[in-house]
């Protein structure tokens, strides 16, 4: 056996190692050789793994559940995979704009011009808003007495509610002048002109509702307007507007009522008119995918010195083609509107001693157009129109003051034909550009003409920022030819009114000439708080009237300064 084999050889390396020791003591004297057998029993260890049955215990049905102490935490599994998103970097906060709500502003110029403009308001809470505006112009021209001058003051608030919105203002405006008027072939008909003022006093209140999204939301509005008007003479006019409008939203549908009380009253030496009118117009309004459409009727009451009640039909379409570029719209309705002495001074203001006032009926009126934009800085409009109007309201020269004007009222049925066009563009924020045209075919009714209503009207703005210091403005108002009425005879009838039917016979048709007017200005910012400014008006410098023997002023210009704080 093996083991026996590294036994011998054990015992013998022993015995040699043991020899070599002893020799250096004492050498042996003689050598002895034996061969020695070890003989023992082998006893196997075995490892306890080795002890385990083979075979499973079948009878042993009970189950182990072992017991584990661990804490679910709700973590949102990220997933890394893609390229991680930079951070921006905080960058420190950007100072605040320093924005100026008042300014004072000042100017003179050639022809006696003086203007004279300021502006006071709160701060920046855009939910709270109050201020102040005053104004004052004024002009004298070549002519005898050609002076005119012109101050509003007006204070305003407004308050910006959870559910409202409240408005407030007061205003009054104050308008000097002269009937300065002269006959190119009669110069010595006016040598001293009679002196005209006219003052306007105004208050107005308005609530409305804020707007919500919510599909069934009940919407409002009311209004109060007053005002009181005289003249240096014995003219006085006093109106009271009140206005309502209430509107509930169901769904893509709304059902809406507007409502209005026109309350007034004109006096003068010699007449005294109150033409009242109450207004009530039930609706039902479609929108949705882009089509809008308002059908309803207006009921219209006239009351006071005359009396009598219409219904006009009131429908409204709107259909968007080309969303933000194109849509096609159409109207049709009628309407009675009623004519102030307000309202025709300031059209007029060279008007004769008691007018004559009247409501004039819009029986019929079409038009249809289009409107869109077509990109970023750039809106258009334009629109066709038909309209039939009964005793529309028409200035004549006096025959007994020839500076002065009346006021008749074409009781025929007076038809418009008409184009009205609007261009905006936009470049950028510094150029600007902007035009309007209207062009009018009338056919006088019982009259010959539509006296003072030219044909057509052409307006444009241009407006260019450069460097952003100066700003360049210039402006452009074309005006066709119009007709006048001058009598040979007098026309009034014993009592001084005119008579219902013109009398062709005692009258004559003059030409009023159109006119080009040319303005440019310019605005220079010296600072944040300084900026000067210059104007120049009429520079063809064309001696052109808007009424008859009334010749506007030629070239003008101006300039000044303006104080922001």
């Amino acid at each position: 056996m093996r083991f026996n084999k590294t036994t011998y050889f054990t015992l013998l390396l022993a015995i040699g190692t043991l020899g070599l020791r002893a020799q250096d003591v004492k050498p042996p004297e003689k050598t002895v050789s034996e061969e020695i057998e070890i003989i023992r029993p082998y006893k196997p260890v075995l490892a306890e793994a080795v002890k385990l049955r083979r075979s499973p215990d079948l009878d042993n049905i009970k189950t182990y559940k072992a017991k584990f102490n661990y804490q679910l935490s709700d973590r949102k599994l990220e997933l890394n995979t893609d390229i991680q998103k930079l951070q921006a970097q905080k960058v420190a906060d950007e100072r605040r704009a320093e924005l100026f709500n008042n300014y004072v502003k000042g100017g003179i110029g050639n022809l006696g011009t003086f203007l004279a403009e300021a502006y006071v308001g709160m701060g920046q809470d855009p939910a709270l808003q109050a201020g102040a505006f005053f104004r004052h112009f004024g002009q004298q021209g070549k002519l005898n007495k050609q002076n005119e001058n012109k101050q509003q003051l007006s204070v305003f608030a407004r308050s910006i509610g959870e559910t409202a919105t409240l408005n407030g203002k007061v205003n009054y405006q104050r308008h000097g002048l002269y009937f300065y008027g002269i006959d190119d072939q009669n110069p010595s008909l006016n040598p001293n002109p009679e002196r005209q003022l006219l003052n306007f006093f105004e208050l107005e209140g308005e609530a409305i509702s804020k707007y919500t999204p919510d599909p069934d939301a009940f919407s409002y509005a009311a209004k109060v307007n007053g005002y009181l008007f005289n003249d240096r003479f014995s003219a006085k006019e006093s109106a009271l507007t009140l206005t309502g409008y209430l509107n509930k939203r169901i769904s893509k549908f709304n059902l809406g009522l507007a409502t209005s009380a026109e309350l007034g009253k004109t006096k003068d030496l010699n007449t005294e008119v109150a033409n009242n009118l109450f207004k009530v117009n039930p609706y039902v309004k479609l929108q949705a995918g882009g089509v809008k459409i308002i059908a309803g009727a207006n009921l219209v009451q006239e009351f006071g010195t005359k009396s009598s009640t219409r219904i006009f039909p009131v429908v409204t379409a709107d259909f968007t083609l080309i969303p933000d570029f194109l849509q096609v719209f159409g109207e049709v309705k009628g309407d009675v509107n009623r004519n102030t002495l307000k309202d025709l001074t300031d059209e007029n203001p060279f008007l004769n001693s008691n007018i004559t006032i009247k409501n004039s009926v819009e029986n019929l009126s079409i038009s249809a157009g289009i409107k869109g934009t077509g990109g970023p800085g750039f809106g258009y409009k334009a629109r066709v129109y038909s309209r039939e109007i009964t005793d529309m309201a028409l200035f004549v020269n006096s025959f007994d003051s020839f500076n002065k004007f009346d006021v008749i009222y074409d009781f025929g049925k007076t038809k418009i034909l008409g184009l009205e066009g609007e261009l905006s563009v936009q470049v950028s924020d510094n150029l600007k550009w902007t035009g309007k045209l209207n062009m009018e075919n009338y056919k006088a009714g019982a009259e010959r003409e539509s006296y003072f209503k030219p044909q057509l009207r052409l307006s444009s703005n241009f407006s260019f920022v450069i460097d952003k210091k100066f700003t360049f403005d210039a402006a452009v108002s074309i005006q066709d030819d119009s007709k006048a009425k001058v009598f040979i005879v007098n026309p009034l009838n014993p009592d001084g009114t005119y008579p219902p039917v013109p009398d062709f016979d005692k009258e004559r048709v003059v030409n009023v000439k159109g006119f080009v007017d040319l303005g440019v200005g310019g605005t220079y910012k010296i600072n944040n708080k300084f900026s000067a400014f210059a104007k120049a008006n009429n520079i063809l410098n064309t001696n052109y009237s808007k009424f008859l023997y009334y010749r506007l002023n030629g070239f003008n210009i101006f300039g000044g300064l303006t104080y922001s704080f």
